[in-house]
């Protein structure tokens, strides 16, 4: 258990029966006012994030969450399969702990699973994922000129707006907190 002043960045904790992930936190204090703490907070089922205030005195439950990295199987029905990259022991992820887990995971990717008690609670995606452009409309001559996006479909099936030089058949690089195309891989 530790006091809301405490509380960093990336911490897992356990708010309102449901265990939530530290985005940012602020400890504000303003002229007369009591101090209180300011955080945002990634709810692990939902993956909705909500801002919520704590007193300074306010103590939190920190349950003990392990991190084990995974990698990416395939889909069955409504729950991921994944691999232990050291044991090779296989386990079944349900689709509703990885909110956006269709639009970035492929075959062979690796994924950080959170377990608490041998039971998985949550995931971690990478930050950036490569995925080839399934469609696209062809590229413009002097469209460069300009900053224009185009629609592209990924091979996950995720619509994203891509720039006009990129074509069917490319791996782009994607960031899966945005969902926005970062660069050619």
């Amino acid at each position: 258990m530790i006091k809301a002043v405490d509380m960093r960045k990336g911490m897992v904790v356990e708010y309102e029966g449901q265990l939530w992930t530290v985005h940012d936190f602020q400890i504000v204090s303003k002229g007369n006012w009591r101090s209180y703490v300011a955080a945002k907070l990634k709810n692990f089922k939902t993956g909705n994030v909500v801002d919520s205030r704590f007193s300074t005195d306010d103590k939190l439950e920190t349950p003990r969450v392990e991190t084990r990295e995974y990698e990416y199987l395939y889909r069955e029905g409504d729950s991921y399969i994944f691999m232990n990259t050291e044991t090779f022991d296989q386990i079944n992820v349900p689709a509703d702990l990885i909110p956006d887990g269709e639009h970035y995971l492929k075959g062979n990717e690796r994924c950080k699973l959170l377990l608490m008690d041998d039971a998985v609670v949550g995931a971690e995606l990478p930050n950036v994922v490569e995925l080839a452009i399934a469609e696209t409309a062809p590229q413009v001559r002097g469209a460069t000129a300009t900053n224009q996006m185009k629609d592209a479909t990924l091979e996950t099936g995720l619509k994203i707006r891509v720039p006009p030089f990129i074509e069917t058949g490319e791996v782009v690089r994607v960031d899966t907190r945005t969902g926005e195309y970062l660069e050619r891989a």
